[in-house]
């Protein structure tokens, strides 16, 4: 039997605070007091019966059983943003909005050819696609702000609640601008990488420990000089204007490989190659619009795979 004491405010405050581990940013995402949150957070736990929240040093983190309420509270947001949408549609002939979240990767070398193709079936679908680190995507799709994410698969622990569908495996490559001197020099990579700057993935990105595992096994234990970025239009830009090396997705500059921008120094760099696809969550049944969609994304990703 549902509870009547709990309120949309108490789903949607309790997701928010699960997503941001912080009372004071889902209180600014929110706008509301963080007063207001730890109160309404409070009511929610007195219904439960059980602590959705416990500290963590100066933070706070989620328990087990709010673990377990977040998977809940998450599709029943979901559901009740699906029936908003069903009568905004009726009223207005819209067609339901799609929310992709994509790796800039897949953002680069797949989505504009799927979107292409997914817009020659004039559906007239509102689609949003975000772009981001592959653990705040998939946060995002568990809590129900997204519908589908195309990235990298993320470790068992990551995927609880989630179905994954590959598409491609893609690696790591060490992108430099064209005319680079470490494109003819004779010195060992890994014994010169040390003095440029290396653009690296953050610690929070899905390629982040392959990357730093491949360095290590190559003797580089660390780099002095390096910047942590998933901007793609930052490290296109740095790189083309200064000597430095983007360790970055063979996706998000095939493109500026292909039209002789940047060029990929000689390292064998296939241990760091992972399945890259579709992620949902198992609950969810995706709309006619969201399948067709999907589905052209499997086109452009065959169609990228075969060019490359």
């Amino acid at each position: 039997m549902i509870d009547s004491r709990v309120k949309f405010r108490h789903l949607q405050t309790f997701v928010e605070v699960a997503r941001q581990k912080s009372v004071m940013k889902a209180a600014e995402l929110l706008h509301v007091s963080q007063p207001a949150v730890t109160k309404t957070i409070r009511e929610l736990e007195e219904v439960l019966g059980v602590e959705a929240f416990e500290r963590d040093g100066r933070g706070i983190k989620i328990t087990r059983y709010g673990e377990v309420f977040l998977r809940h509270a998450g599709a029943a947001l979901t559901a009740l943003r699906q029936g908003l949408d069903s009568v905004s549609q009726e009223r207005f002939g819209d067609a339901p909005p799609i929310r992709i979240g994509a790796l800039p990767t897949v953002s680069t070398r797949v989505m504009p050819r799927a979107m292409e193709l997914f817009l020659r079936e004039k559906t007239w679908s509102r689609i949003k696609i975000v772009t981001g680190e592959n653990a705040v995507l998939l946060e995002q799709l568990r809590v129900g702000d997204l519908d589908l994410v195309v990235g990298r698969l993320a470790g068992p622990e990551k995927m609880a609640g989630f179905s994954f569908e590959h598409l491609y495996s893609e690696q790591v490559v060490f992108a430099v601008r064209a005319g680079h001197p470490l494109l003819t020099t004779k010195d060992s990579l890994f014994t010169s990488l040390g003095d440029y700057t290396v653009l690296m993935p953050t610690r929070a990105s899905i390629i982040r420990p392959f990357v730093e595992s491949f360095l290590i096994a190559n003797g580089v234990a660390s780099l002095p000089n390096q910047i942590e970025t998933v901007s793609d239009s930052f490290g296109r830009a740095f790189v083309r204007a200064s000597d430095a090396v983007w360790i970055i997705s063979t996706g998000v500059v095939a493109t500026d490989i292909a039209d002789g921008l940047l060029a990929v120094l000689p390292v064998d760099t296939s241990e760091t190659k992972g399945p890259v696809g579709l992620t949902m969550r198992t609950d969810s049944i995706p709309s006619t619009p969201l399948s067709i969609l999907m589905q052209t994304i499997r086109e452009a990703a065959a169609d990228a795979t075969a060019k490359a």
